[in-house]
């Protein structure tokens, strides 16, 4: 292992509670590598500079990221744009997501371009009894609640993160200390 420690920072955005634990699945197989990754909501995130890289997420509500996640992209568009940077989705409720790749939605998809994002995923969505909005509560009601995230298929994508990261930095011959 080197001894240089990437600082990969994980935010999300998040309505009904379940993409935190999607974040915190990245982080913890990416702190299993040798990085130090740290789960953050991005309402919450001040600044983006004592980050080498980013993965950033959002559950999807009408084909778009949650409001906080798209105010944090406006705010750090710079930042974000130096830095390697991952995308994850979370939103169908169903099983899609385990059976192929989902593209982004447009909206995301124009995120991913401005931002020269390295890759995006789209994970399975979760969605509650304790949803919180009267919409989801709603399609709860109308059986299209459950839970789909595939927990499996967020860490192998995570270690493929890990494993991008890591050749990088031996890569760089300028690494921030």
């Amino acid at each position: 292992m080197h001894e240089h420690i990437e600082r990969v920072l994980v935010t999300y955005g998040t309505a009904n509670g379940s993409t935190p634990q999607i974040a915190g699945a990245i982080a913890d197989v990416l702190n299993k590598a040798g990085l130090r990754a740290e789960p953050r909501l991005a309402r919450f995130v001040a600044s983006v500079e004592p980050y080498d890289a980013v993965v950033l997420g959002s559950g999807l509500y009408a084909g778009h990221w949650h409001r906080y996640v798209r105010r944090f992209v406006r705010r750090h568009r710079r930042a974000l744009s130096e830095r390697p940077l991952w995308l994850f989705s979370s939103g169908p409720l169903d099983d899609s997501a385990s059976r192929g790749d989902i593209p982004p939605t447009p909206s995301v998809r124009r995120i991913a371009d401005q931002l020269h994002a390295r890759e995006h995923v789209t994970f399975g969505g979760c969605l509650k009894e304790n949803a919180q909005s009267r919409g989801a509560r709603m399609l709860v009601r109308s059986g299209k609640g459950g839970d789909f995230r595939d927990f499996p298929a967020i860490e192998q994508w995570a270690e493929h993160v890990a494993d991008e990261i890591l050749l990088a930095s031996w890569q760089r011959p300028d690494r921030r200390r």
